[in-house]
């Protein structure tokens, strides 16, 4: 199974730089056609390119983007409170230069700085993370998925590419993804003939048996 993994189109606080987590605002003309775009490119590089389920953030710019990139009605795209962005608390809509030290050495590198009060942790994203995907693959095998979107957002999307790397620390927070990028990433049982032996058992870690992950591809728009 390929799970597909995009970041939602630019909206008007992306534009105007500012922080943007459980706040919901839709994509603007640009994040439109960005997923326009992104879904003609997957097109011409996988002709007849199909998805047997397409998933999202509950968050209208996640649902739209999903239902565009995916080729599907906005009614048939599958919504996860797992796949908000991460909570920003009272930074919220601040202007990225104006976060203050503590909040940008956070967001910067959140594997050596702590979440500012009021801001959601790492722990608490690769918690959600973990637990979304680990049931998404048992789902996905189960019934025979070969290709899944997920749409979701900058900061949630570091804590599922973490997970899809099988990073011991659960993040992949650099490159930072880019609007409607999309990540490729394989996943299978690790005991079968094609994986690696490499298990992410589930978020407790105490899971029946593992899947072996790999990066397969990656997609950018072009500015």
């Amino acid at each position: 199974m390929q799970i597909w993994l995009t970041r939602h189109g630019q909206t008007d606080l992306n534009k105007k730089r500012r922080m943007q987590g459980r706040s919901d605002i839709p994509l603007n003309e640009t994040g439109l056609e960005q997923a326009r775009q992104m879904r003609r490119l997957l097109e011409e590089a996988y002709p007849g390119l199909h998805f047997d389920a397409v998933y999202a953030s509950p968050l209208r710019r996640a649902v739209v983007t999903a239902s565009v990139i995916g080729g599907v009605p906005e009614e048939d795209v599958l919504t996860d409170e797992r796949l908000l962005e991460t909570d920003f608390g009272r930074y919220e809509r601040r202007k990225y230069y104006l976060m203050g030290p503590a909040m940008s050495a956070y967001w910067a590198l959140p594997e050596r700085f702590r979440a500012p009060a009021t801001v959601e942790s790492v722990a608490s994203m690769t918690e959600r993370a973990a637990g979304f995907l680990w049931e998404l693959e048992q789902t996905g095998f189960e019934k025979g998925y070969e290709n899944v979107l997920v749409a979701c957002h900058g900061g949630i999307l570091r804590a599922l590419c973490g997970y899809m790397a099988d990073r011991p620390d659960g993040i992949l927070w650099r490159p930072k993804p880019h609007n409607c990028e999309v990540r490729i990433y394989a996943s299978m049982p690790a005991d079968s003939p094609a994986g690696d032996g490499r298990a992410s058992d589930g978020p407790d870690r105490d899971g029946p048996a593992g899947f072996s992950h790999s990066h397969v591809r990656t997609f950018k728009l072009k500015k």
